[in-house]
């Protein structure tokens, strides 16, 4: 398969999807995070090493950096691909961006684990801090043009379906329920077997979305690969881009998150990213519908105002 094409296969014929952009030099720290579990420990040597120190890995060769992580040349092109760089040419560019940027702005923060003895007030500090590094990190990741693929599709679609499971499965009701304000015709399907009957009757012109961190949940992947086999436009938002799920996507929206601990599950710092996403594709929709979605919100506003009334 070409690097710069994906291939998929809708109605029995052959599509391709141009490839995304390589991600923005300040992207890079977030992809490492993101990327660095599915990864052989030699590419991970590589990719802690540039997100470590990118001004001096961007004065290396690539035969450079090799020796400097104790791998190979190869290993150096392979994980400048998994990052999302056609090679490493392009991730040497991208290192010195970033390390201009730090050099100006001052180097990123440093997160810190929670731990069992940590105050309330530690707590706070901490969890806002790794909070706001995710977002950073999901905003800076987000390839704009699925982005606005998705919202263009999801601004026409005539039947919404949304898919998630567990935690996920809440980030697609909140995404529902703002649809709904605005007069689409959406559903979020948390139960997995009524989620596959009825991406059956999904067609051409509908929209199905899925929301799954690990992006290889069966019971997420199921009911997307069934609307994608009937026509429907698909979307994923996930924090594996190169998951199972991506077989299934026409559109895929890379989340990121905090990195995890004993008392801070993926179900909680996936949450955050997948929030920010569902709230850029609401705004995305009601720019685009504003005509009929400025007056269906307003309407829904004075049919709630006597219930917040003293």
């Amino acid at each position: 398969m070409s690097s710069s094409v994906k291939e998929t296969f809708k109605g029995g014929a052959a599509e391709t999807r141009p490839a995304p952009a390589p991600p923005a030099p300040a992207a890079l720290a977030a992809k490492v995070r993101t990327l660095a579990p599915t990864m052989t420990r030699s590419m991970q040597r590589v990719a802690e090493t540039v997100a470590s120190d990118p001004a001096g890995c961007a004065a290396l060769t690539v035969t450079g950096l090799a020796e400097r992580t104790g791998t190979s040349e190869a290993t150096v092109v392979r994980t400048s691909r998994l990052l999302g760089y056609p090679g490493y040419r392009d991730l040497r560019l991208a290192l010195a961006a970033l390390a201009a940027q730090q050099a100006a702005g001052g180097a990123p923060a440093v997160t810190a684990d929670i731990a069992v003895d940590d105050s309330l007030v530690d707590v706070v500090a901490k969890l806002a801090q790794e909070e706001q590094q995710c977002l950073a990190d999901t905003a800076a990741g987000l390839d704009v043009s699925q982005l606005e693929a998705a919202v263009a599709a999801l601004s026409t679609a005539r039947r919404i379906d949304v898919y998630g499971i567990g935690a996920s499965s809440l980030v697609g009701q909140d995404l529902v329920q703002k649809l709904l304000r605005i007069g689409l015709i959406a559903h979020a399907h948390a139960d997995p077997h009524l989620a596959v009957t009825n991406a059956v009757q999904m067609r051409t012109g509908d929209v199905a979305l899925a929301i799954t961190h690990s992006g290889r949940t069966t019971d997420v992947i199921e009911p997307l690969r069934v609307a994608f086999d009937h026509g429907a436009t698909t979307i994923a938002i996930t924090g594996r881009p190169d998951g199972e799920i991506a077989a299934y996507a026409d559109h895929i929206l890379t989340t990121s998150t905090a990195r995890e601990s004993e008392l801070r599950p993926a179900a909680m710092s996936s949450r955050t990213s997948q929030l920010l996403v569902v709230d850029c594709l609401f705004i995305g929709v009601a720019q685009r519908t504003y005509e009929t979605a400025a007056p269906a919100l307003s309407a829904s506003y004075e049919a709630l105002a006597h219930r917040h009334q003293p």
